[in-house]
């Protein structure tokens, strides 16, 4: 038993020793315990379409929360695009990050026939949460509609209550992400769709009341934007179809634009061998980690399919790593993340 129990430990020691020689683990997670996170990370039991993370810690229940976009992947009736309309805000629960379950849908009070949910960006401030959500007002074959952003509150993350309709740029602005500045003024970033997908900014020092600036700030073709801080940087990062687009700022108007485009190039793990879209990036404990979706059935093989292995989608997350003033990612290798609960 002794001389096996030795066999063992000698062989675990050689695949530890491979896989970092390799690249597979990363040398930030000695002595840590492991916890790493499932591939895929998540998928929705219901429509099978989760989409659009926003991750965020529920005090009452000691618990993450993931709110998604769910769309109707698996709806057999479905024309044209109608099956990306029609959605209800899913939310998945985790303990630590690393392993997610389905638990609901948010229950949300701004109903009418036939509404979209989409993109919801949800954060807490002084006991209150607050989801900034794009609303289609209907459900439609095609992509040309109406689209707008509501602004909701909940005490517990489950129920949310109406507050206001943002007026914004534009009858077509989509994808929120809220940002407190270092003056305390709170700042929503969004996607203008009628002035070429562009990202346009409005304020408010209250989180209820926005002043809409009129001004675009990041003119390249793209969604899902998201702002964070990291390495005593502030940064954006959004779905440029083509990976993820990285920026960073000093004044919060001016923003440049990284080299290289995180999650373009497919990985090798279970549904990720196909470009990532819309993220949320988590900041917990220093390190940071995106949130992201895929489609695993859009491969090149696929090209111009329409059925439910092309809409499908699955929720993934990676590691960031920052060098010399860039942000990377390597999605191939196994991330071990134990979220920690954010500091009262």
């Amino acid at each position: 038993m002794k001389n096996d129990y030795q066999k063992i430990n000698h062989f675990n020691l050689r695949l530890l020793t491979a896989l970092l020689l390799f690249g597979m683990l990363p040398f930030t997670n000695w002595g840590q315990e492991d916890n790493f996170a499932d591939k895929p990370l998540f998928r929705d039991p219901i429509f099978d379409g989760a989409a659009d993370p926003s991750v965020i810690w529920n005090k009452a229940e000691q618990k993450w929360f993931m709110f998604y976009t769910n769309r109707r992947a698996n709806e057999k009736r479905a024309n044209g695009v109608s099956w990306v309309h029609g959605t209800r805000i899913g939310i998945a629960e985790s303990t630590d990050g690393a392993h997610w379950t389905y638990k609901d849908t948010a229950n949300i009070n701004y109903k009418f026939k036939d509404i979209t949910y989409w993109a919801p960006d949800v954060l807490e401030y002084k006991g209150v949460y607050h989801m900034y959500l794009t609303i289609v007002p209907g459900i439609f074959d095609d992509w040309y509609h109406p689209r707008f952003i509501v602004h909701l509150t909940s005490n517990n993350l489950q129920d949310w209550e109406f507050e206001s309709k943002l007026t914004l740029a534009s009858d077509r602005c989509i994808d929120a992400t809220v940002f407190q500045l270092p003056n305390g003024m709170w700042r929503i970033y969004y996607n203008n769709e009628n002035d070429g997908k562009s990202i346009y900014y409005a304020d408010s020092k209250d989180l209820y009341n926005w002043v809409d600036s009129g001004q675009q700030v990041i003119k390249d073709r793209g969604e899902g934007p998201k702002v964070f801080n990291w390495k005593n940087q502030t940064w954006m990062v959004n779905d440029a179809w083509d990976g993820l687009g990285v920026y960073s700022t000093e004044d919060y108007i001016h923003w440049t634009r990284q080299e290289y485009n995180l999650l373009k190039v497919p990985g090798i793990g279970k549904d990720d061998n196909v470009k990532g879209g819309h993220p949320d990036i988590v900041v917990n404990d220093g390190r940071a980690y995106v949130f992201y979706f895929t489609h695993p059935g859009r491969t090149e093989k696929n090209k111009g399919k329409d059925n439910y292995a092309t809409r499908r989608s699955s929720i993934q997350v990676a590691e960031l790593k920052f060098e010399n003033g860039v942000i990377s990612c390597n999605r191939d290798i196994p991330v071990n993340i134990h979220l920690k609960p954010p500091k009262q």
